[in-house]
């Protein structure tokens, strides 16, 4: 199934959708009419939180903006509504111009008491008249209602108000085509609904399609007409993803810079279930929906990578599960990855994913989720600064089972390179893109003693060096050699190696005078160490590939951080510390 054939779908399954022509949109005040068309009061319908947060009402839907000006029908901002705004307001007349112009056009002839109220006021209106105690600062670029004094219901949802709605839109209809979503014949949609709530992209709304340049067009077609979309089915798939997107939806995450929305095609319970468990995958923020869903101890167990069949049969087979990730592209938006499967078979990548990066010792937090990953991409560790594609195209290799980018690999190379840090996050990276590209049997979960392999040993040695280090100069040393030659020992080791190696023994040389048995315990280690070089080849290779640049960092993670059993003449091993 298509992208849209699925939002589509997804839509007719929402039990509380607007329906066709509608929108939900953000209702600051309600404008108290009498018959007459005089104000008798505005109703602040704002929530009474800190942000004071406008109501959410579905009414008719929002026109789509661009340059021009477009009022919409019954409702609108404070500017096209009264001709007011809190701003300069270049165009603030022109607007109300055209609002009252297609309001008066629209209702002329009508014969209910709350389209004729309407009429009047939009016929009497002056901006002049905008000021306390009626009529509230606040007020001004809110969106704006109206409803009669004697009456609770709005305006626009008098039936006479949907009628005549309903009749506006058949007559701005296009010529029927086949729609290449739905296969019905119907009018075409020639600009399809914005889309809001994707992480920067403009506030007003972006289109997902659109054909807003000549090079975009085929045969002489214009706009919508070069891939007939239906006004129903545009509105259906724009109405599902713009619920998907909302902030408290349940149905969004935030991976890098791609705005995720994910959904289930199942029953309502199923559906919930799945979306529950996909959720507490990539966002530890989940809490509450795990609770709620009281799935928290098969979640354990899928971790623990027993098959999904066993944990949450009912999920294994038959639920179709949908991932979109959109990134903002100026007015438009970016599909950076679009996954569609049963469910059963995302678990399963999941699990894959898990075991990839499993590592010891682990992270401080048992399941980091995705974003703590893409943070040590960063600069400084700041979300923001994460390179744009990384993050959909690992996210995309997750969800379907295939290669890591080497993209993965050569950042987080380059940020060790620049910080220095080795944590166990970013040697999770690592390992799992020796893994799943390189299918290394030289990146193993834990402390490899026995392997051989030169860039996993090299890392060793230069972990073991840098202990030695420490042990002789103490914790306060200002700079260690991790600090000053982990980029070439990584990179070139023929060029630093043989000095560290020098250094090292001036080290043991002063530990041995104060604390002898630590001192052969140290060197003890490192000749073990040394020993796995191979020495007919070349021990220190004058420079190594990413791959083993890779295998370097793991080794100096395992060696770094491991704990030898108690002995009664060690030191602590290393400071280092898993993240």
């Amino acid at each position: 199934m298509s992208l849209l054939a699925s939002l589509v779908r997804a839509y007719e399954r929402m039990p509380d959708a607007p329906p066709y022509g509608y929108s939900t949109e953000k209702i600051g005040f309600c404008v108290v009419l009498t018959a007459a068309g005089e104000v008798v009061d505005v109703a602040d319908l704002r929530d009474t939180d800190k942000k004071r947060s406008p109501r959410m009402l579905m009414v008719p839907q929002a026109v789509k903006r661009t340059v021009g000006i477009a009022p919409n029908f019954l409702w609108d901002k404070s500017a096209y509504v009264l001709g007011v705004t809190a701003g300069e307001g270049k165009r603030t007349a022109e607007e109300h111009a055209k609002f009252r112009e297609r309001h008066l056009t629209a209702l002329a002839g009508a014969e209910d008491p709350g389209l004729l109220a309407l009429a009047r006021f939009l016929q009497t209106w002056t901006p002049e008249a905008f000021g306390p105690p009626l009529w509230p600062e606040e007020a001004k670029d809110q969106n704006l209602v109206f409803r009669l004094t004697d009456e609770l219901g709005y305006l626009h949802d008098r039936p006479a108000a949907r009628a005549l709605w309903a009749r506006l839109g058949a007559e701005a209809a296009s010529e029927a085509q086949v729609c290449l979503v739905t296969g019905a014949s119907a009018p075409v949609a020639r600009l399809h609904p914005s889309l809001k709530g994707v992480w920067g992209a403009q506030s007003s709304g972006a289109s997902l399609i659109s054909f807003n340049l000549d090079a975009f067009n085929s045969y002489g077609h214009e706009q919508g007409d070069n891939a007939p979309v239906s006004e129903g089915a545009a509105f259906a798939y724009t109405t599902a993803l713009n619920r998907f997107l909302e902030k408290d939806s349940g149905h969004r995450l935030q991976i890098g810079d791609a705005s995720t929305v994910f959904w289930a095609d199942a029953s309502e319970a199923e559906a919930a279930q799945a979306e529950g468990f996909f959720a507490a995958f990539f966002d530890t923020a989940a809490t509450e929906k795990i609770e709620a869903l009281n799935i928290g101890a098969q979640l354990a167990r899928i971790r623990a990578c027993e098959p999904l069949a066993e944990v949450a049969p009912q999920l294994a087979s038959g639920v179709r599960f949908c991932v979109l990730g959109l990134a903002p592209n100026a007015a438009r938006l970016s599909v950076r990855f679009w996954w569609e499967d049963d469910f059963g078979t995302l678990t399963a990548h999941y699990q894959r994913y898990l075991d990839d990066m499993r590592l010891d010792p682990p992270p401080r937090d048992d399941w980091p989720p995705l974003w703590r990953y893409l943070s040590e991409l960063a600069p400084q560790g700041k979300r923001e600064n994460v390179p744009p594609l990384i993050a959909g195209d690992w996210m995309r290799a997750i969800l379907t089972g295939t290669a890591y980018p080497l993209t993965l690999l050569s950042t987080v190379l380059m940020r060790i390179r620049a910080d220095g840090e080795i944590n166990a996050l970013r040697a999770a990276m690592l390992k799992s893109v020796l893994i799943r590209n390189f299918q290394s049997k030289e990146a193993p979960v834990a402390l490899d003693p026995a392997s051989k392999d030169t860039g996993y040993v090299l890392g060793r040695l230069f972990a073991a060096y840098e202990n030695i280090q420490k042990a002789a100069l103490g914790k306060g040393v200002n700079a260690t050699i991790r600090d000053k030659f982990y980029g070439s020992a990584s990179a070139t080791p023929a060029r630093v190696f043989g000095s560290l190696a020098a250094n090292a023994f001036n080290h043991l040389a002063k530990i041995r005078k104060e604390k002898p048995a630590f001192a052969h315990y140290l060197q003890d280690e490192l000749q073990q160490i040394a020993n796995l070089l191979e020495v007919s080849a070349e021990p220190f290779p004058s420079s190594l590939s990413q791959e083993s640049q890779a295998k370097f960092a793991l080794g100096y993670y395992h060696q770094a951080s491991f704990r030898k059993p108690a002995d009664t003449e060690q030191e602590p091993h290393s400071e280092e510390q898993p993240q």
